[in-house]
């Protein structure tokens, strides 16, 4: 039965690759749902969050940023950023506080065919003057009527609870989707092996990061107080697999260093990580490999 004045609703977060979108989400929930880096692309998976107060609930949806593809993973991503458009209540635009560029135009024609109205959050202001602000937000009210644009930095936190309860004012009344404390719908395995590549992203360069898959093969409750969990990271060549081992194994021991203590606060227990590497051959532009590794829905 739903609550009398209950408001919920379906949220998501749409931008370039590269704009903030996981750091302004986990800033927004509370705690890091999703992984963060600075290179593009991160997001490959449609995420919901779930933040729920006394009498609301927001269900946000992360989504991959939309870009150009240069394989069929890219275009399984931008496929599913344009898709969830049609599917929420409230669309977030994020963009950076910088003037409208080519990207931005061709997201905006994407909203543009939408009834749902769009909050443009204009972030990263932590970076620009007061006064460089202004003739920003002027150029993008130009492009589409929004239903209120507002400037945020997901680093510092400046003007997201002002952003928080715009989206609360817009939620319609309904029901409560999840329990109080889900705070992510994806299982612990999957949390883990995004822990695990967000590692690999910060770690690594040029082609390597997104070239990566994670896998957990086996999750083994030893004691009270240990779990072993094992881990595949695959990825596209052998050059590549050379790099994330890294002299001597060293590269792979901080992944798993680096990964293992996030881990550990996940699960609340002490985590015996084991990682290993395997090579599967472009596997960016084969369907099946894609599927096997969760980047294509049934």
């Amino acid at each position: 039965m739903n609550k009398v004045g209950f408001k919920s609703g379906f949220v998501t977060i749409t931008g370039r690759t590269n704009v903030g979108k996981s750091t302004l989400l986990n800033r927004m929930v509370g705690q890091k749902v999703v992984i963060m880096s600075d290179k593009p692309q991160t997001t490959r998976h449609k995420i919901q969050s779930v933040l729920t107060g006394e009498d609301y609930q927001v269900v946000f949806i992360d989504t991959p940023g939309i870009h150009k593809p240069k394989h069929k993973l890219g275009e399984r991503m931008v496929e599913t950023a344009l898709k969830t458009l049609r599917e929420v209540d409230i669309i977030m635009l994020l963009v950076e506080a910088v003037m409208p560029g080519a990207g931005d135009n061709y997201i905006i024609t994407q909203v543009k065919q939408v009834a749902q109205p769009v909050i443009l959050v204009i972030n990263k202001i932590d970076l620009v003057k007061p006064a460089e602000l202004a003739p920003i937000i002027a150029a993008f009210s130009k492009l589409h009527d929004f239903a209120e644009i507002i400037p945020v930095s997901a680093l510092t936190g400046e003007n997201v609870e002002r952003l928080h309860q715009a989206i609360v004012d817009r939620l319609p009344e309904g029901p409560q989707y999840y329990p109080d404390d889900v705070v992510v719908d994806r299982p612990e395995r999957f949390i883990m092996a995004e822990l695990i590549r967000e590692k690999v992203l910060h770690l690594t360069s040029q082609e390597v990061p997104h070239s990566v898959a994670v896998v957990i093969e086996e999750v083994e409750q030893r004691s009270e107080n240990l779990v072993a969990v094992s881990a595949i990271i695959y990825t596209e060549r052998e050059s590549q697999k050379g790099i994330l081992i890294g002299k001597g194994g060293r590269m792979l021991k901080e992944v798993g260093k680096l990964a293992r203590e996030e881990i550990e606060a996940l699960l609340g227990s002490k985590i015996f990580l084991e990682l290993w590497v395997k090579v599967k051959k472009d596997w960016r532009n084969h369907d099946i490999q894609m599927k096997n590794f969760g980047f294509v829905e049934d």
